[in-house]
């Protein structure tokens, strides 16, 4: 239960903010549907369901894959993550399912909910809820990919680099970008259908805002299914290799791999030295490059090989592109 306990202190905390959050907006957006019957706010109580569990897993699944390697599964517990945001997005799905179907349901037999005082306040407390909780998505989303911002430069700075994030902070974000944007579109629906004789327009917002659902369904899975084959970061493998073909004592790079295992970085490269080198002076040069590369970010295990240089160039510097060993 300790263990637990530790571990449970080590999870995403946008995401178990975001959970709470969400929750208590599901509850509010659920009484002000049976008391109006509104299609829009049907939407918005789905997706806010939707949102609320979706995160607690994540935070749950964030948290267990700190947990340190057995001898069962000695590389650890990393891509845990993945597989709880694979299962997380199925739970999205169903909701985006269903908020599309009311919806067109809804359009092809409008009909006119009341209640528009109750429906705007709860609308309007959860785009305020959704906003804050956003907002400190974007601001894990900068500290995480080590970028500096004040005022509204968070929110244009982040969507830059939110695709960098770790996976549960990168869920968060685009989930509440979406709730956002979907319960000023419910609000922007609401008002159209009361004030003029467009019914429609709640049935039009319910497939819209299940239309993002979706689209955060499909993003979500794509790069979590990538995270679960192991995917490598070009990125990174470019940086680390740049930096480390500097090293004086280092005369070419043979292969370098940089793979995501769920928030760390595994990191395993082979350099060529000069033949003439002792073991001891090898090992403060491995002392060396280990030390320098574990202070990237997110880089939580360096193995580092040595062969002898065999007077063929192989790493090219780039900081754009993926360098790939010439054949030899």
């Amino acid at each position: 239960m300790s263990e637990l306990l530790k571990l449970l202190k080590q999870g995403n905390k946008s995401a178990i903010i975001a959970a709470c959050v969400n929750a208590i907006i599901a509850i509010l957006k659920a009484v002000a549907y049976f008391l109006t019957g509104n299609v829009a706010m049907f939407a918005e109580m789905l997706h806010s369901i939707g949102d609320a569990a979706n995160q607690f897993f994540v935070f749950i699944g964030s948290a267990l894959s700190k947990k340190a390697p057995t001898d069962r599964f000695p590389e650890g517990f990393g891509r845990l993550v993945n597989l709880v945001l694979l299962g997380a997005v199925i739970i999205v799905g169903i909701m985006s399912y269903e908020t599309i179907k009311e919806g067109i349901h809804h359009i092809i037999h409008p009909a006119y909910s009341t209640g528009i005082a109750i429906n705007l306040a709860v609308l309007s407390v959860a785009v305020i809820l959704e906003g804050f909780v956003l907002f400190k998505a974007m601001k894990e989303v900068l500290h995480e990919t080590g970028i500096e911002a004040k005022g509204f430069a968070i929110v244009t700075k982040s969507f830059g680099a939110y695709k960098k994030a770790k996976p549960a902070t990168k869920l968060v974000f685009l989930e509440d970008f979406v709730a956002t944007a979907g319960g000023l579109l419910a609000i922007v629906a609401i008002l159209l259908s009361h004030y003029t004789a467009f019914a429609q327009a709640e049935g039009i917002a319910s497939v819209m805002i299940g239309g993002m659902m979706f689209f955060v369904v499909g993003r979500v899975f794509f790069d979590n299914a990538a995270g679960v084959l192991g995917e490598s970061d070009a990125e990174i493998r470019n940086k680390i290799g740049n930096m480390v073909i500097k090293d004086p004592d280092v005369k070419d790079i043979q292969e370098i791999t940089v793979l995501k295992e769920g928030e760390h970085l595994h990191v395993e490269l082979e350099v060529e030295l000069d033949a003439s080198i002792t073991i001891a002076e090898a090992d403060d040069i491995k002392d060396r490059l280990v030390e320098a590369i574990s202070n990237e970010r997110g880089v939580t295990d360096v193995t580092i090989e040595f062969d002898e240089d065999d007077g063929v160039q192989t790493w090219k510097e780039s900081s754009t592109e993926t360098s790939a060993p010439e054949e030899k």
